[in-house]
């Protein structure tokens, strides 16, 4: 295949301008090539896949000219990749680590050696691909895990169909786990193969290089569309996909209130062993794969590529049922499943056995559901089971999909090496998995409990009635785009707030955090207070709280877990001021209903709580109006003299913040008082006629 620029299976992304811009730094013009794999999914996966390159540096000791490799660091992504990602190291020393290496029952040993070999010792980790690319004599490496590669790399006629498709250019190597012993059958395989562009790994992945940056690019690109194309031309020719759909799947909104009925099931099954949180995807892909013939018995086989097995376990659950109680069974068989594994395939030093729930739980006619610490967790390893899917896919169509053994797949799940990995990674947030629901959540309350809330590890749902796209957007861009969803709502309606937690459901997997902050307020004498101020303000803060809290508690049921709901209610509910008898009234209704769910939720070890603000003026919707004009003429004073007034009046003569109220909210859910309910923690800077008594 000729060099063209010209693809129709891959992205070819190469901007000109941009690299005549870095010509003159090649570690730069590097980072750009590896940004650009990173970007097209069909290349490789989030953090799958290495690149490298090989420059002349001065050394610093000897100031003579010496070889040093850049490579992407542990546990990187060469989307995202930045020179602080990358480890270098003397090229030299790592050749010189051939004297040293014992055999492959000494492969972990010479990880070690690596930060011996390091040009610059405060850079990024090496990987253990670090010898798959050093002892390679090539300036610019890429090793990736394409789905179309790797459809031929886990085919059972996988060496066969490489020679059809590229004859004498390609080499095979048989599967084995990634470390010295293996760079070491690279370097032998080019030694022996001069005219080779590339090296195909069994089960793994793909290896192409270049003289440039431009040509490895172009090197990887061809070389992936060329099996993109064979695949396509095989798909369907010797049976249908995956054998044909034997199911149809449900119309999407159906599909979609399916799985939001099983879902806060799911999650809290699969959080057993540590809180978890959820994603979901119906894409077309999955579909295809969940409805068709094969489904048991491709399922069954697990994946290939090392990098989807880390991410998605030893193999899906698929349900067979959706009831509570059919979930629970299939979740026991699971477990006991996974054990009976982890017996037959442990060694004598192998780490504990880990969460024996499954990460990936596939729902035919529906989609896939996937667990894990986090969201973006969650969300990457579906996307490996969809890349595990498109692998299935291929290599059905032209040969028998063949996935690893289960010794091997076991060998690097419990590697000693992972299990160090782990044990390095920093201690959760302390609401790490938690997933927190915040009505009034776009207002200046509201969204300051959000972000403290997302500070410590949150996921979060701000539902309100307003300024939806612009939270979500300033949020996402502060905290992460996997962790923040906003979500209209009307408290005074069931339906709104069912679709609202729904989406957040669809989201996240379930809800472990009610805050009911949804409010407005109403200052007028008695005599000026109509009937609609009445209904109103009962409607949002006591109907608004009832039907939020009588909602979320059923999800909070369903998944068995224990939860948390934190009303924000007012000073106002203790005391008796002036001009206020609506909101005052309202403000105490929701104070005592706390405590009246916080009797009754007990037994489902569900929480309920409320803070008392008091003149919360920055940042505060609820100043925004009449308010603020009401309660100065109530206290005889002007409006701009408010927050001077609020805070002379209490016994720290502090003013009161939105982010105060936000801490109170976060000490209530954060573990700290996990053994408090029914209490009220007031934030007024100490108003002795409010204290609770």
């Amino acid at each position: 295949m000729e060099n063209t620029l010209t693809f129709k299976y891959v992205s070819y992304l190469w901007d000109e301008n941009k690299a005549a811009e870095l010509a003159n730094n090649e570690v730069d013009l590097f980072i750009y090539r590896s940004n650009l794999l990173g970007a097209d999914l069909r290349l490789t996966n989030y953090a799958g896949g290495n690149t490298s390159c090989k420059i002349t540096e001065t050394d610093p000791l000897t100031g003579e000219p010496v070889e040093v490799m850049w490579v992407k660091g542990s546990g990187g992504d060469i989307g995202t990749l930045t020179k602080k990602g990358c480890a270098n190291l003397y090229v030299d020393r790592l050749h010189a680590l051939k004297k040293r290496y014992r055999g492959l029952a000494f492969e972990d040993e010479m990880v070690g050696l690596f930060d011996h070999c390091l040009f610059d010792p405060k850079c990024a980790a090496p990987s253990i691909d670090t010898p798959l690319h050093g002892l390679l004599p090539f300036k610019h490496i890429d090793h990736l895990h394409p789905d179309a590669l790797i459809a031929i790399a886990a085919s059972k006629d996988g060496e066969q169909i490489m020679k059809d498709i590229w004859g004498d250019t390609m080499a095979w190597l048989p599967w084995q786990r990634p470390g010295f012993d293996l760079g070491l059958k690279l370097e032998e395989t080019v030694k022996n193969n001069p005219n080779l562009r590339g090296v195909i790994l069994g089960g793994h992945g793909l290896f192409t290089w270049g003289n440039t940056s431009y040509e490895s690019y172009i090197n990887t690109l061809e070389v992936i569309e060329m099996a993109s194309v064979y695949l396509e031309q095989n798909y369907g020719k010797k049976r249908p996909v995956f054998g044909g759909a034997v199911r149809e799947s449900k119309a999407e909104a159906d599909r979609k209130t399916a799985a939001a009925e099983v879902m806060p099931t799911l999650r809290g099954l699969a959080s057993s062993y540590r809180r978890m949180v959820g994603h979901f995807t119906d894409d077309a892909r999955v579909l295809e794969f969940v409805n068709s013939s094969d489904l048991e018995r491709l399922a069954q086989k697990g994946t290939s590529c090392p990098d989807h097995f880390l991410r998605t376990k030893i193999r899906p659950l698929v349900l067979k049922g959706t009831t509570k109680e059919e979930i629970e069974k299939q979740f026991e068989a699971y477990r006991a499943d996974y054990v009976a594994y982890y017996e037959r395939c442990k060694h004598p030093n192998s780490p504990a056995v880990r969460d024996t729930n499954p990460v990936v739980i596939l729902y035919p006619g529906v989609g896939m559901f996937s667990f894990a610490k986090d969201k973006q967790t969650a969300r990457v390893a579906a996307e490996f089971y969809t890349n595990a899917i498109n692998v299935m896919k291929g290599a059905e169509a032209i040969s028998e999909y063949v996935g690893l053994s289960e010794q091997e797949a076991f060998n690097i799940e419990y590697w000693l090496l992972e299990e160090a990995k782990l044990q390095r990674m920093p201690k959760p947030k302390s609401l790490s998995g938690k997933i927190a629901f915040v009505t009034g959540g776009t207002g200046g309350i509201g969204k300051a409990i959000c972000e403290e809330l997302l500070r410590e590890g949150a996921c979060i749902i701000a539902a309100d009635r307003d300024r939806l796209e612009e939270t979500q957007t300033e949020l996402r861009k502060q905290y992460g785009k996997d962790v923040v969803l906003t979500a209209g709502i009307d408290v005074t309606q069931s339906e709104p707030i069912a679709e609202a937690l729904k989406q957040g459901i669809l989201q996240f997997g379930g809800v472990d955090i009610v805050v009911n902050c949804a409010g407005l307020s109403i200052s007028k004498p008695l005599e000026d207070h109509t009937l609609a101020d009445w209904n109103i303000l009962q409607d949002v803060l006591v109907k608004g709280q009832f039907l939020v809290s009588q909602e979320s508690v059923k999800i909070m049921r369903q998944q068995g877990l224990d939860g948390d709901i934190v009303n924000i209610a007012s000073k106002n509910a203790l005391f008796a001021g002036p001009n206020n008898v609506g909101y005052g009234t309202a403000k105490a209704a929701q104070a005592h209903m706390s405590r009246l769910l916080a009797a009754e939720l007990g037994k489902d070890k569900i929480r309920v709580n409320t803070v008392n603000p008091d003149a919360v003026l920055r940042g505060s919707k609820i100043w925004e109006g009449e308010w603020a004009e009401g309660r100065a003429k109530a206290y005889g004073i002007k409006v701009e003299d408010l927050p001077k007034m609020y805070a002379a009046r209490t016994l720290l003569n502090e003013e009161i913040l939105t982010e105060d109220i936000a801490k109170a909210v976060r000490v209530f859910v954060d573990g700290s008082l996990s053994k408090s309910t029914g209490n009220i923690l007031n934030v007024d800077g100490g108003v002795a006629v409010a204290f609770v008594r």
